[in-house]
């Protein structure tokens, strides 16, 4: 996700004496430095920063050919190279799921609500569906397989905490319950 046209505000500090950070906000992407800076300095950490934030948003946001690529590594890794991989893609009509697989194809599709999380969650929704390929079903077998994955709960735990947290914003922006004393029911009396 290019920002090269998006803006770039510079804060410099009095407090920050040689670390520099970067962020983005909205379209904005903020970088801190040291008000000592020279401006020959303010220039390369700038530019050192956004490609780094580029990056990271690149590894944060794999298109579906390294999600191919990453699904075949879990597997090698974590399988025995034994799940059968068919395509691998993201997918925007996942509902509620994080991640779904087509048992008789080895077809998985990846929720892009996934986009932008860590890429240790990533991999283990994408392991996840890759046992699936071996055992359908949630049973003991189908658990065996992730167990090798050192971050299964943690991540598990972070997926409840993000779909959690949605729940509380979608219950945030409903409409109130309408009251009483203005239901076109409610009574004198």
């Amino acid at each position: 996700m290019p920002h090269d046209s998006a803006i770039v505000e510079v804060r410099r500090s009095r407090r920050r004496k040689s670390t520099v950070s970067a962020y983005r906000d909205g379209d904005r992407t903020v970088v801190s430095i040291p008000a000592r800076f020279s401006r020959a300095q303010e220039r390369e950490w700038v530019a050192r920063m956004l490609a780094r934030l580029e990056e990271k948003e690149r590894r944060r946001r794999p298109s579906d050919a390294a999600l191919q690529r990453r699904a075949e590594e879990l597997s090698k890794r974590y399988l025995g190279s034994r799940a059968r991989i068919g395509s691998v893609q993201w997918s925007s009509n996942q509902g509620r799921r994080w991640g779904s697989c087509t048992v008789a194809t080895g077809d998985i599709r990846l929720s892009t609500r996934l986009r932008g999380l860590p890429e240790w969650v990533i991999d283990y929704v994408l392991l996840h569906e890759l046992a699936h390929t071996l055992v359908p079903g949630h049973g003991i077998e189908f658990w065996a397989l992730l167990d090798g994955y050192s971050r299964t709960e943690r991540a598990r735990g972070f997926l409840e905490g993000v779909a959690f947290s949605k729940e509380l914003r979608l219950e945030e922006d409903e409409e109130p319950e309408a009251d009483l004393a203005t239901d076109d029911r409610a009574t004198d009396g």
